[in-house]
């Protein structure tokens, strides 16, 4: 398992209350002394003691002890300042960019260069659904495309493997750690991306202790997916509502709409009409009538334009809301 000491270093600052990604993009440009950064730290953290170097050296060395249950099954950690970290596209603020990925296969997927597009939906999509999504995967890779996921059941099961069948690349945004792949069942799909010279990538070395820290890392996880594309396609998805319908895929459209991130929507004017699993599709049609939509009729017009439209749009106000479940 390749990594830096700059990983460690990282990792170790961001056990300290008070720093966070904002702190860290701000203050670490990488192969920082280990005086020079615990000064920094001691500067900023909310700790009762001043952090002296044999301290922080103690719990860079339990992250250390952590990592060996990672060998085997990680390739490597990659960190911001390190030269092999992956650049994000769109306008991202400094608390929501990556500072260390984890991964297992192509590192190089990620790459600016590379045309990646996000393809996403909900857990239990229509038969009519799956087999469009299917056949815009198996287009958008015959132009090059690489397919980037969530690894989720569902929609992105379906982006993954279609990608995979139609003989493409894919990348894989985790909730968990690599070597605690969720949904556990789709295991054998990691490894099927892996093998097929795609990616798996996840920001934690550590499972969730809660199912409340476990649903912000689904959060998370979509931020990524639409950070790492040049445009985010929602295949379908319910809307949040008053019965507790809602999915993953309206915080991954509301961060790409953040980032100035194209995005897409399949939809059928007609058939579509009166399906409720396709309600967030409806509502960023209303909202947004720069949303690309692409229909049976329109499919290649509409590829051809997600294929040309630069990774970055002019910036959008968006107001967040709360994005925990």
């Amino acid at each position: 398992m390749q990594f830096t000491d700059n990983v460690l270093n990282i990792l170790t600052a961001k056990t300290y209350r008070g720093i966070g990604k904002a702190w860290i993009v701000k203050n670490i440009k990488g192969n920082e002394l280990i005086d020079e950064l615990v000064n920094l730290l001691n500067q900023s953290i909310k700790e009762e003691c001043t952090i002296s170097v044999p301290e922080f050296e103690e719990r860079k060395q339990i992250i250390c002890r952590q990592f060996e249950k990672l060998r085997g099954v990680v390739d490597g950690v990659t960190a911001i300042g390190d030269l092999s970290f992956p650049l994000h596209r769109g306008v991202v603020k400094n608390s929501e960019k990556p500072i260390v990925l984890f991964y297992r296969g192509n590192l190089s997927l990620l790459e600016k260069q590379n045309k990646n597009v996000a393809v996403i939906g909900l857990l239990d999509p229509d038969k009519d659904t799956e087999l469009f999504e299917r056949k815009v995967v198996s287009t958008l890779v015959n132009h090059g495309v690489t397919i980037l996921s969530g690894l989720a059941l569902g929609c992105d099961s379906v982006a993954h493997q279609e990608a995979l069948m139609s003989n493409g690349k894919t990348i894989a945004i985790l909730p968990s750690p690599i070597n605690s792949i969720l949904p556990k069942s789709n295991e054998m799909l990691a490894e099927e991306i892996v093998k097929k010279n795609g990616l798996l990538i996840s920001e934690y070395y550590e499972k969730a202790n809660s199912k409340k820290q476990l649903n912000s890392r689904y959060v998370e996880r979509n931020r990524l997916q639409a950070l790492f594309s040049d445009c985010v396609i929602l295949s379908a998805s319910y809307a949040e509502n008053s019965l507790g319908n809602d999915s993953g895929s309206r915080y991954a459209m509301n961060y790409a709409l953040s980032y100035s991130i194209p995005r897409a929507i399949m939809y059928d004017f007609v058939l579509n009409a009166n399906n409720s699993k396709y309600d967030l599709n409806r509502q960023l049609l209303k909202e947004d009538n720069t949303v690309i939509v692409i229909s049976k009729d329109n499919m290649e017009e509409s590829l051809k334009k997600i294929l040309s439209v630069p990774s970055e749009l002019p910036a959008k106000t968006w107001v967040q809301k709360n994005l925990f479940e």
